[in-house]
């Protein structure tokens, strides 16, 4: 026995309704609201992705050049670091880049990546400060030429029978 639910027909407040006016007033306000605070944290976030993709990047010549108008402002160098220049120290190391003939000397506090050595190009992000550029970030570029540390790996592998590997399944390789 199922009874059916009487359809409501009655008519809806009308828009002179001074009481429905009111509570749509009031929902329109809270979608307001919110719009505005979903607004302003997707200008924050946007604001903060922009700040830090704007760090410019200079070659160690443009970088001397402009060193008056970049002042202290926050930047990327780029230079292939000189051989007979780099001092480690507690904090980093200090050394000399050079561009197109034009020399930097560097002070860089922080951790050396491995790959850091003479004659390689790196990129440094800091600031000058007088004529000496404070780095904290370094970026090193590495050699396109790639050597195997086992290359008698590679040639087991290919002369097993039917081209499977020589290590168990539950083995694991390095």
């Amino acid at each position: 026995m199922d009874v059916k639910q009487p359809l409501d027909v009655s008519p809806r407040p009308s828009i002179d309704d001074p009481a429905a006016g009111r509570a749509r007033r009031r929902r329109n306000w809270r979608a307001y609201g919110l719009g505005f605070v979903v607004l302003m944290a997707l200008g924050f976030v946007v604001f903060r992705g922009l700040g830090n993709a704007t760090v410019f990047f200079y070659n160690v010549d443009e970088a001397v050049a402009r060193r008056p108008s970049l002042g202290e402002k926050r930047f990327r160098i780029q230079g292939t670091v000189e051989a007979t220049t780099i001092s480690r120290t507690a904090q980093g190391a200090t050394f000399t880049i050079v561009y197109n003939g034009v020399e930097a000397p560097v002070r860089h506090q922080g951790d050396l990546p491995q790959l850091f050595q003479p004659q390689i190009p790196v990129v440094l992000e800091g600031h000058w400060q007088g004529n000496l550029f404070e780095s904290d970030r370094m970026l090193v570029k590495h050699s396109e030429v790639y050597t195997a540390k086992n290359p008698d790996r590679v040639k087991s592998y290919d002369e097993t029978p039917g081209g499977s590997s020589p290590v168990s399944p539950t083995t694991a390789v390095p």
